[in-house]
């Protein structure tokens, strides 16, 4: 199992990481360590696989896993109900652990300089552009300019192809998005950055400490999981919380 541990200037007591596909029990498309419960995998498989996360993350409680639906609901954890249909956490609670699943969409993590919270936002294309990132940085308690973000792996630019309609609802909302465009292979079709794109939303936020983006799940098959290349696949996870245990 070899997670990626964000590099960014977070504090001493902020823990999180990004996971691979390396390691774990599934098989077939879901090979490895997917953790989604509801891509086809065996669900006796993945609750194995979540179970090694825990043990080599030395996880200090279950993460509250989401039920993800590329909208812009943002919940204060810990929540009473299980698996709550949402597309961003945050709590300010030690020892709780935010999390959000991805192949191919964007995960970002965030945190404030004082380790008073900590956040994870699911941002494919449509939560991306009807505001996830902006509401889950409303929804925090400090003020934007004391966020930092880190941006996990999501699809590349050189493979996120789009009609013309998405890069059209994404210049409606701010022109300067037309830059994180280019023309596509095929007529009416363009090439989306992601990376860039959650970078501008971010920024306008108010959040000026901005890390990570640019590592394409896309190109990777062997460390990740990615829906477009692959159709059926397992899902990834990005998860972060504040360490409170002193043993």
């Amino acid at each position: 199992m070899a997670p990626l541990i964000p590099n960014w200037p977070a504090p001493a007591a902020i823990r999180a990481a990004f996971t691979t596909r390396e390691g774990g029990v599934s098989n077939g498309p879901y090979a490895g360590l997917n953790l989604g419960r509801n891509c086809g995998d065996d669900p006796a498989a993945v609750v194995e696989n979540r179970r090694l996360l825990a043990e080599h993350l030395g996880l200090p409680s279950a993460p509250e896993w989401l039920r993800q639906v590329h909208g812009t609901r943002v919940l204060s954890l810990p929540h009473q109900q299980l698996e709550p249909e949402a597309d961003g956490v945050f709590t300010s609670q030690a020892d709780v652990v935010c999390a959000v699943q991805s192949a191919d969409c964007l995960a970002v993590l965030f945190c404030d300089r004082d380790a008073s919270v900590v956040a994870a936002a699911h941002a494919g294309w449509r939560g991306l552009c009807a505001g996830v990132l902006e509401s889950t940085v409303a929804a925090l308690p400090v003020a934007p300019e004391r966020l930092m973000a880190w941006i996990g792996p999501a699809i590349g630019p050189e493979a996120f192809e789009v009609g013309a309609e998405v890069r059209e609802a994404f210049v409606a909302f701010d022109p300067v998005a037309a830059s994180c465009f280019r023309p596509g292979v095929q007529p009416d079709k363009y090439f989306g950055d992601l990376f860039a794109l959650a970078r501008q939303r971010l920024t306008r936020a108010g959040v000026t400490q901005i890390y990570g983006g640019g590592i394409s799940t896309h190109a990777d098959p062997a460390r990740f999981y990615s829906f477009r290349r692959d159709g059926v696949c397992g899902r990834m996870a990005a998860l972060i919380w504040i360490e409170g245990r002193t043993s």
